[in-house]
């Protein structure tokens, strides 16, 4: 469905600790558990457990065969012994970046585990991202309890709010130490991972003992070495829905035209898993794929055929498509750096909307730009039990002292993935690969090069 990743070394999938764990895990004393014999590899994982990265048969045979060793991921999940003293530590939580779908639960997910499982007792939110442990900004701490949390996964959003910008390292691991933090929880995208990288090698090299662990959220499911990111399941349901009122629209009219622009920056999964999902998209538009709006066997050329046979389209585009026809003009950054791409949506309206007045033909068309609807809706059932998860496993590998690493998943497992490795590239769409095939094949989009150009 993707790119291949380069495989690497086995080493460099190693995770990062604070040092040797020495404690006995609360769980072991779980009232759900008479003894420990009873406690298999469903309760407790271990270091050793873990689960390779390509699990093709091939690579399985070679190893067998006494071939190089895979690499291979570290399997996330509660270890029998920790590194932290429970009712010592004081943990931290903050959610950065853009707003997505179940970023309550996640947040939920780690106090109730933090302080059901493990007895912990000093939980800190950290209000608006980074800038929370900036003096400057003045954002006040906020205590984390069960009854506060008990309710916020009905919600779309953060109760913690969030923010974006680059802030000073050595500031922000200044202010850990003042707060006596050993465990910071950073949730977010790209931009966040990197800064949580960051944080840990300062760390590291001040020798401090706090743990930063990663929860990877992005909308577009683009987080390298991450078979999949919280929220995209509710984005996608959210996106299918429109799809279809797009398509109503279109066929309400004659020459109608439904043109939906969806979130999607560099990777375009929630475009073509929405089209998938819903059937009703004629056209979809990535950034993985070049394509072509005017010229023969182009875009335009193909929609006026479509129109002509069938009275009615559906174009489903993301938001990072279509870039090439903005060069040459000002490109502008967010406050974190990333380009702020210019609005594609809006750009095939003006374009479609042209050709036809030429044509004096008569166009319906309705653009329709759900994106701030669909990154603050609630999350669905199937996020809310992965976010869950993710809580879960990052507050297991926070308290066995394990640092500098983000909570992925990978072959169905849960695993711990440095942020190192994951923040090398991003996921992409393969265009040669199964998803994009199963959408040119579910739509019958024909090559939207134009042969002009051939």
């Amino acid at each position: 469905m993707t790119k291949k990743h380069i495989i690497p070394e086995s080493h460099k999938l190693d995770i990062e600790s604070l040092g040797p764990t020495k404690i006995d895990s609360p769980l072991l004393s779980s009232p759900s558990k008479t003894n420990e014999e009873t406690i298999g590899w469903d309760a407790f994982a271990d270091d050793s457990n873990r689960i390779m990265m390509d699990a093709t048969l091939t690579s399985f045979e070679k190893f067998k065969a006494g071939g190089e060793t895979p690499a291979s991921f570290e399997l996330a999940g509660a270890r029998r012994k920790i590194y932290f003293d429970p009712s010592k530590v004081r943990a931290g939580i903050l959610t950065a970046g853009g707003l997505c779908p179940g970023l309550n639960e996640v947040v939920r997910s780690l106090v109730m585990t933090l302080y059901y499982r493990y007895g912990v007792r000093n939980i800190l939110g950290i209000k608006y991202g980074y800038q929370g442990l900036i003096p400057s900004y003045g954002h006040p701490l906020v205590q984390l309890t069960p009854q506060i949390v008990s309710e916020i996964h009905q919600f779309g959003g953060t109760i913690l709010g969030s923010s974006r910008g680059n802030q000073s390292v050595e500031e922000l691991v200044d202010s850990l130490e003042r707060l006596n933090m050993n465990i910071l929880f950073c949730i977010g995208g790209d931009g966040t991972l990197r800064g949580a990288h960051s944080l840990a090698t300062e760390i590291k090299s001040r020798g401090l003992k706090i743990a930063i662990v990663g929860v990877p959220k992005t909308i577009d499911n683009d987080i390298s070495l991450v078979s999949r990111s919280f929220g995209f399941e509710t984005a996608v349901a959210v996106a299918t829905e429109v799809i279809r009122s797009a398509h109503t629209e279109a066929l309400g009219a004659p020459w109608g035209v439904g043109l939906v622009k969806l979130m999607g920056r560099d990777s375009g999964f929630i475009a073509a898993t929405a089209a998938l999902a819903r059937g009703d998209a004629n056209f979809v538009l990535i950034p993985e794929v070049d394509f072509d709006v005017a010229g023969p066997g182009a875009l335009l050329d193909r929609l006026h055929d479509r129109l002509s046979g069938r009275g009615h389209a559906v174009i489903v585009v993301a938001e990072g498509a279509g870039q090439k026809f903005f060069e040459g003009e000002r490109v502008d950054k967010d406050a974190s750096g990333n380009t702020l791409f210019k609005d594609i949506g809006q750009y095939l309206a003006e374009e479609i909307r042209n050709y036809y007045k030429k044509l004096n033909q008569e166009l319906n068309l309705k653009y329709i730009d759900p994106s701030y609807i669909i990154r603050s809706a609630p999350a669905n059932s199937t996020d809310q039990v992965f976010c869950s998860f993710l809580g879960q496993k990052a507050a297991h590998a926070a308290m066995a002292g394990k640092t500098d690493l983000l909570i992925g998943q990978w072959n169905d497992h849960f695993v711990h993935v440095p942020i190192a490795m994951s923040i090398q590239e991003r996921k992409k769409i393969e265009p040669s690969g199964e998803l994009w095939n199963s959408v040119l094949e579910r739509t019958g989009q024909p090559d939207l090069k134009s042969r002009a150009k051939a």
